[in-house]
């Protein structure tokens, strides 16, 4: 392969064929990663930002006066704290439970002497294409006595099919003969799953979280259809009101104080609670990020 040298200064560079396709490939991806980190670099610097300036039009890459007003005016109402503690209970919760009734429901599915395995797993994969709707399901509801109750933001998205289909590929895909050792030693299954699989299972279990941390976390038709008392709603509700109230009429009658008028506005206080928001998934991501394409490509290659 023929390569081009050239001197400058006296010193020989040797460039590779192709060379300048990798420059331009490097030079539109960085190009790129901008366009797509501006707009929230944007919603960052507005949170930052005293009223005034928050209001001015054009591109505001740093804040020229640090604020914290709209931080401070959103963690000391009472309508954000509660929900926000809300939403983390529910996608803690929301989380464990579901990871565990993947795992108790993946399991069995792969195994080849399980009686009845097809029809099973065909009973679960319906599910997933046809659903009863929005009616049937608020009666449902309603019948189990979940109506203003936390558990219905947790105990209906509990069976995760995808997941569980994921995770069962993952499990056909291990060694048997892992397992085979194990059984001549004596074990069962319940030792086989927590003892030998899972620990061995670290990718796709971590993929398994983070899909149903980052769906609990986002999730907020269900509290806004099912819960009316406003001590149970999560911090993704009030996100949407706070959004919806975009007009000068919603900015007086939420800040009737000229001071403080003069302090915040609107853009101030919707970027900072969408970054409130939005704070914990992105501290959760980058940790989970080395599991993430691994996880749900070991588990998607077999059926």
């Amino acid at each position: 392969m023929r390569q081009v040298q050239q001197r400058t200064g006296g010193i020989g560079v040797r460039l590779q064929p192709g060379w300048w396709f990798v420059g331009l490939n490097s030079m539109f991806m960085v190009i790129f990663s901008l366009v797509i980190l501006y707009p929230f670099w944007q919603v960052v610097v507005l949170s930052f930002s005293d009223g005034r300036e928050a209001t001015t039009l054009g591109f505001h890459f740093w804040p020229s006066t640090w604020s914290f007003e709209a931080y401070r005016f959103l963690l000391s109402s009472g309508e954000i704290v509660r929900p926000y503690m809300n939403s983390i209970l529910r996608t803690a919760l929301g989380t464990i439970l579901e990871v565990l009734f993947t795992i108790l429901a993946a399991y069995p599915l792969a195994k080849k002497e399980l009686p009845f395995r097809g029809g099973i797993t065909t009973y679960f994969i319906i599910p997933m294409f046809f659903s009863g709707g929005l009616i049937p399901t608020y009666l449902i509801i309603r019948s189990l006595g979940l109506l203003d109750n936390f558990l219905v933001l947790i105990i209906p998205g509990a069976v995760a099919i995808f997941s569980i289909i994921i995770m069962r590929n993952y499990f056909m895909s291990l060694d048997t003969a892992i397992e085979e050792s194990a059984v001549i030693d004596g074990a069962g299954y319940l030792t086989l799953l927590f003892r030998i699989i899972l620990p061995v299972s670290t990718p796709v279990l971590a993929t398994i979280a983070l899909w149903a941390a980052v769906e609990h976390w986002n999730a907020w038709f269900d509290a806004m259809i099912y819960i009316r008392n406003r001590n149970l709603t999560v911090i993704q509700v009030i996100m949407r009101e706070m959004l919806a109230s975009v007009s000068e009429q919603s900015n007086d009658l939420m800040f009737n104080n000229n001071a403080q008028q003069a302090q915040l506005a609107m853009s101030n206080v919707r970027s900072g609670i969408a970054l409130l928001s939005i704070g914990p998934i992105i501290l959760i991501y980058p940790w989970m990020q080395k599991y993430f394409i691994k996880g749900a490509m070991i588990g998607s290659v077999k059926g």
